[in-house]
């Protein structure tokens, strides 16, 4: 029986290691890409796993590298622009068209690609909504050449190694008294990271080619909800105190001025969207989301000094 491969851009990354072992556990060879291999050997301790060092934005070493491959999956992505140029545009926009043309090129057809939910050509203030747009425009359109893309467009993804419940429990951490959280009333419904991968997996043979599968939790929360649970969850007293937009703006502005850019005017403007699911496409492929309570307070529970689990305080509303 002839061995699959699959090749993913953006492996190295926190859905992408996840995913990564669990195409091995699919019966895949998978193959990451990665502009510095010596940061990832510990993939490698996986002997279906290679990593390879190569510059994913040259069209050329794509393509040998896409060589003798079934699938392709690209989970490449970035928050904010912390260097020069247009940073959105060139990973976001013009880095799926080189894929598409790579694979073309190489004579792979099966791609799953990352975007986000609310991904909009057309979002209004958004740089990194419109530029996730339109590179999940592209792929799609690479459906005439020949292609078969599905892509995934999750709301924020949670899970043992984080940058949302673990980020915030540190920033609550290093604010003992109060917390000023900027769009406190914004609406999320934070989905499993084991869920996203597992999708991803079932998404492989072309039955859901040509879609755009939209990824949420089981229920709706608001920003605050979310922090003043992972502020019970480690055993905080500090207080959040809900910035209104004004200061939300402000804080945006002042924040993207920082090294590291903690939150930006970009970040403010694409929580104005809600991220939450009008279509699920989870149980539609067979699978029921995980709860924020089934799985946060096992790797929440090294920060909480009391060894408490409290539940998560809100009136959760079910997501579709």
């Amino acid at each position: 029986m002839k061995k699959e491969t699959a090749c993913i851009l953006g492996g190295t990354g926190f859905v992408g290691q996840a995913l990564a072992h669990r195409l091995t556990h699919y019966g895949y060879d998978v193959r990451i890409l990665t502009r510095r291999r010596e940061r990832h050997r510990a993939l490698t301790v996986n002997p279906r796993i290679s990593v390879i060092e190569t510059d994913a934005h040259d069209t050329k070493q794509l393509q040998d590298n896409f060589r003798d491959c079934s699938l392709v999956v690209n989970l490449v992505g970035i928050l904010n622009e912390t260097g020069k140029g247009n940073q959105f545009k060139r990973v976001h926009v013009e880095l799926p068209g080189q894929v598409c043309k790579a694979m073309l090129a190489s004579g792979v057809q099966r791609l799953l690609h990352m975007s986000a939910l609310n991904a909009d050509a057309s979002a209004p203030h958004s740089r990194y909504l419109q530029t996730k747009g339109e590179g999940e425009d592209i792929v799609h359109a690479a459906q005439a050449d020949g292609l078969l893309v599905t892509s995934f467009r999750p709301s924020v993804i949670f899970g043992r190694d984080d940058s949302f419940f673990n980020r915030f429990a540190t920033l609550l951490k290093l604010s003992p008294v109060f917390f000023p959280l900027a769009c406190p009333d914004s609406r999320l419904a934070p989905v499993y990271i084991g869920d996203v991968v597992e999708a991803f997996c079932r998404a492989i043979d072309n039955a859901t080619a040509g879609e755009r599968l939209d990824l949420c939790g089981p229920e709706v929360f608001t920003l605050r909800e979310l922090v003043e649970y992972t502020r019970d969850q480690t055993g905080s007293h500090c207080r959040i105190l809900g910035l209104g937009d004004g200061l939300s703006r402000l804080q945006a502005h002042v924040l993207g001025l920082v090294p590291g850019k903690p939150f930006t005017i970009d970040n403010y403007h694409s929580l104005q969207v809600p991220a939450i699911c009008e279509n699920n496409a989870l149980p539609e492929i067979g699978i029921q989301p995980a709860s924020i309570s089934a799985v946060v307070p096992a790797y929440l529970a090294g920060r909480n000094e009391r060894g408490r689990y409290p539940g998560l305080r809100r009136h959760a509303r079910r997501s579709r």
